[in-house]
């Protein structure tokens, strides 16, 4: 059994990146992030970093009847993801905390906990299986970034967009939009 992460890269049908690439290249300078998700962490994987990791324990007769599971090493923080997003799609903007509770991304943060991280620790699918990453997280990023400009949602979620809010909430945590 192989646990997997969040896996996202080209082909992602719930479209997990296009949030901020999307506000990237609306020219957006400032994206704000309430402070326990800009703090919360989330394992994350690549597609084919992934199919990579199914591939070999597939193959290898020491993973059978056994349970490993498959992440980048490090989860970053919401706000380090953003940020790696950007260099990725070639922005240098900032990414804000602002206060727990400001109405962001139409609502969508309001019935979500983030007060529990989730972190998995993929060590032994590493020590034993010998699994690495074949494309580091940069350039993994860089083909989701493009990926996600080549094939935007057909129909996106408009309130996850609705800037005039958004600025007005920066402005009020003393952000300059």
């Amino acid at each position: 059994m192989l646990r997997l992460p969040m896996v996202c890269g080209p082909g992602d049908d719930q479209h997990r990146l296009h949030l901020f690439p999307r506000r990237m290249d609306d020219g957006r300078r400032v994206i704000p992030l309430p402070e326990r998700v800009a703090r919360w962490r989330w394992s994350r994987g690549y597609v084919e970093n992934a199919a990579d990791a199914v591939v070999l324990a597939l193959r290898d007769e020491r993973a059978a009847g056994r349970t490993f599971t498959m992440a980048e090493p490090q989860a970053l923080s919401m706000a380090e993801w953003v940020r790696a997003i950007g260099v990725a799609a070639g922005w240098d903007g900032e990414v804000a905390v602002v206060p727990d509770g400001t109405a962001l991304y139409g609502g969508t943060l309001a019935g979500l906990d983030f007060r529990h991280e989730w972190i998995v620790d993929s060590g032994r699918l590493r020590r034993e299986l010998g699994c690495t990453e074949a494309l580091p997280r940069p350039e993994s990023l860089c083909r989701t970034v493009a990926w996600e400009r080549a094939h935007p949602p057909a129909a996106p979620h408009e309130a996850l967009f609705e800037y005039a809010a958004e600025d007005a909430a920066l402005r009020a945590a003393g952000w300059r939009p």
